[in-house]
């Protein structure tokens, strides 16, 4: 993973880089590893090479509010700049991961010296609320299979023509409470979707003949067009 490719780091300088490359630390953790907790102070900000990581935080009486799911190509934990440099949910490993930890000062530093760095990280950030947007909308206009769908297009190479493989983490509990479903209703929208787009399911495998078997699906409830305009991969 290069992190000269992220979106995120448009316009960051060679030094920025530099710094990165040269004090970045990367480690492989296990199923169940906390990162950081709600609140803690925040001396990092983390890429996925592998793996997965839930973002969440907690209610008062324990339960947890999923905020999002993240797969390999991510950067997660960077907001922690404007938050007084605490991080604003909880991260946790929830597949065995490789996860690459960066510097948060050198973020900083480079956003003040380099307005062009602080526009695009400005406007990667923009893109991240708008989805969140459009999330909301989707609870509202599209059914769970739909729901379903559009997920799993998110995690895929939207300009990918031809076959398509998604792997998802095996806890599905995972991604239903991160699309605000109980596990059995997910469980049943997802052989729904299966049986209504032809899509494969094995296990935690998910394939396809082409993209298209889920957008003439999923996409039709839904105010954008497919590609995604504000999609935001490998940024969190």
């Amino acid at each position: 993973m290069n992190l000269r490719d992220l979106p995120t780091f448009t316009n960051a300088s060679q030094s920025f880089f530099e710094t990165l490359e040269k004090e970045s630390q990367t480690v492989r953790h296990g199923k169940g590893k906390i990162l950081f907790l709600h609140e803690d102070e925040a001396a990092s900000f983390f890429l996925i090479k592998s793996g997965w990581v839930k973002l969440f935080r907690e209610t008062l009486d324990g339960s947890q509010s999923v905020v999002d799911i993240l797969p390999a190509g991510h950067i997660f934990g960077e907001t922690a700049i404007f938050e007084n440099d605490r991080y604003p949910y909880s991260g946790e490993v929830v597949e065995p991961a490789e996860i690459v930890s960066l510097p948060l000062s050198a973020l900083k530093a480079e956003i003040r010296e380099n307005n062009d760095f602080a526009f695009s990280m400005m406007s990667a950030m923009a893109r991240y609320r708008r989805q969140q947007d459009r999330e909301l909308e989707h609870r509202t206009i599209q059914n769970a299979p739909q729901r379903i769908g559009c997920f799993l297009l998110r995690l895929a190479d939207q300009s990918k023509t031809g076959p398509v493989t998604i792997h998802l983490p095996y806890d599905k509990t995972l991604v239903a409470s991160r699309l605000g479903m109980q596990p059995e209703t997910f469980s049943r929208a997802l052989s729904k979707l299966k049986s209504q787009t032809g899509i494969t399911i094995k296990g935690a495998t998910i394939e396809m003949d082409s993209l298209n078997q889920l957008v003439e699906f999923s996409c039709a409830a839904c105010s954008s067009e497919f590609p995604c305009k504000d999609l935001t991969a490998k940024k969190a």
